[in-house]
């Protein structure tokens, strides 16, 4: 088993668990194996409103408001099979060779949410059944990676799978099981031993993870920020210093690690602020041995839909969204994205790199976006 130092496993409890009140289970999802395992889960969490749909269509989430509608959303888990559009993995840069989805929907409430615009409908968490079919996508796609693969910066990493785009899979690990499900049959090889698994999560529920035999071919990034932007922006998720436990606990697993700093706002003394993070992070790893970590810097940006959604999700929230004090970026599709002045980006970037250097040196910077 690749855990190259004892840990307690008794002092690895979460201080952030996320547990539907209510659970979904499409009639497609409902006699696959996996789904046994989610329910098992759900049960063993107390969730006692459990529901078997008679067809694939989710119903009735809608409630009488918006807020409403959105509350309930959020309480909800909906195990569906992924349909074969979401089956296909495909290229994610600058981050891996490919994206594949275990889920889609998160249950935190960060009020710059990412997929404020790419989630249809209700903000329900839906979870794949059909894990066979989405691991599959590993097998197919495993040595056509262009992105990270072959690259002289990351190509130690081997082929790499993003498996947090649409959802923070730790956060719902506790229910579902899926992240176990891929780390384990990676680790044992299954798929080859050039494939690497990365997530992202603003969880710290890690006491499972740390008992799997990875094979060190899973990289787990802890999103991380200054202090007055979590404590402000990143409801529903687990506070900075568990996060950091959570990191110490599984790079000392022997997990390879990450850092994704984001997003980036430049807010009073933001220098201060990231700099005491970076310090904190600094004493969460020391002393690790075999440490392998590496650091993702990602500024604040929103697009017109995002900001409509999230405005609509908390109406009275104080994040920053003033595209006059922001400059346009376009997508090779035609998209805006607001981002900050370029003034405001070199500033930032030159301090991250330096400051990164500084007091972070175990720390490898992929890339700065």
């Amino acid at each position: 088993m690749t855990r190259p130092q004892e840990l307690d496993l008794t002092t690895i409890s979460p201080t952030r668990l996320w547990v539907p009140k209510h659970v979904m289970i499409t009639r497609a999802a409902a006699d696959l194996p996996h789904t046994a395992e989610i329910l098992r889960r759900c049960e063993r969490a107390g969730v006692d409103d459990i529901q078997f749909l008679p067809g694939n269509a989710l119903t009735g989430l809608r409630g009488a408001s918006e807020r409403e509608t959105y509350a309930s959303a959020k309480n909800t888990l909906a195990v569906v099979v992924a349909p074969p559009s979401t089956l296909k993995p495909q290229p994610i840069p600058p981050s891996a060779d490919w994206r594949i989805d275990l889920a889609k929907g998160c249950p935190a409430h960060c009020q710059y949410c990412y997929l404020a615009a790419s989630l249809q409908g209700p903000p329900v968490t839906r979870v794949y059944a059909n894990i066979d079919d989405v691991l599959d996508g590993i097998r197919t796609h495993a040595g056509k990676g262009s992105i990270t693969s072959g690259t002289l910066e990351r190509g130690d990493e081997g082929m790499t799978f993003e498996m947090s785009c649409y959802t923070d899979p730790l956060g719902i690990e506790s229910v579902t099981g899926s992240l176990a499900a891929a780390i384990s049959r990676v680790g044992a090889g299954e798929f080859g031993s050039d494939v690497q698994l990365r997530f992202t999560t603003k969880f710290d529920d890690v006491g499972e993870l740390v008992t799997l035999d990875h094979g060190r071919r899973t990289r787990i990034r802890f999103s991380v920020n200054a202090a007055e932007v979590a404590n402000r922006f990143e409801g529903g998720t687990a506070r900075m210093p568990a996060r950091l436990a959570a990191l110490r606990a599984v790079a000392t697993a022997g997990y390879r690690v990450g850092l994704t700093i984001a997003p980036i706002m430049p807010v009073p003394d933001w220098r201060e602020q990231y700099g005491a993070l970076l310090d904190d992070i600094s004493e969460a790893v020391a002393g690790i041995d075999g440490l392998d970590l590496t650091a993702e810097i990602i500024t604040h940006r929103f697009t017109p839909a995002s900001k409509a959604v999230l405005l609509g999700w908390y109406p009275r929230t104080k994040l920053e969204m003033d595209e006059d004090a922001r400059s346009q970026k376009r997508s090779k599709f035609g998209g805006i994205k607001y981002v900050y002045p370029k003034q405001t980006m070199t500033e930032m970037r030159e301090w991250f790199t330096e400051e990164l250097e500084r007091r972070l040196p175990a720390a490898r910077l992929l890339y700065w976006t």
